[in-house]
């Protein structure tokens, strides 16, 4: 499989939006209620969601595609924190790391992750903040392995429900 990361530009919001809901939808469809899911696609994953964070020049969002043929397959968001634990000043969120689940395991998702750390370092960034579903233990293992601590604990709704996700933190 060959592939490549790039900075996405104002362009890609398409791409990006396309990404986060499919593989929103891949993740969680067996374990939360459909119209939860269409609702939070519909306003955490639209294209104008991607517009404002492309357009914001302290967000960095990076994305991955199959090569040849440039698919979009993933991508990163690195932007201000927004967590009910105080941020430190040189804090930045991983507010989305997402990976269409036929790249999983492939090697992709620890390059997307080394390149949102070296982003992060590249913006004078000296920790790296982000949430994620508790039930998520894929995702968790994958955090634990790249050097994340869970640091405290957020709600996080996804439609109507609520979810008490934890908070992790690693320094770049």
């Amino acid at each position: 499989m060959t592939w490549r990361l790039r900075r996405a530009g104002p362009g890609d919001a398409p791409a990006l939006a396309l990404v986060a809901s499919a593989s929103f939808l891949d993740t969680y469809a067996s374990v939360l209620a459909g119209a939860d899911i269409i609702a939070h696609c519909t306003t955490k994953n639209s294209i104008a969601v991607f517009e404002t964070w492309l357009a914001d020049p302290a967000t960095i969002v990076t994305l991955a595609e199959y090569e040849p043929g440039h698919a979009p397959i993933g991508y990163t968001v690195l932007t201000a924190p927004d967590f009910p634990i105080e941020p430190g000043p040189a804090d930045i969120e991983l507010r989305r790391i997402y990976l269409m689940q036929q790249a999983q395991g492939s090697g992709f998702g620890a390059a997307l992750m080394t390149r949102a750390l070296e982003d992060a370092a590249a913006a004078d960034r000296t920790r790296v903040l982000l949430g994620v579903w508790d039930q998520n233990t894929r995702a968790r293992a994958f955090y634990e392995r790249q050097g994340f601590k869970v640091i405290g604990t957020r709600q996080f709704t996804v439609g109507t429900t609520l979810h008490d996700d934890p908070v992790y933190a690693r320094a770049v």
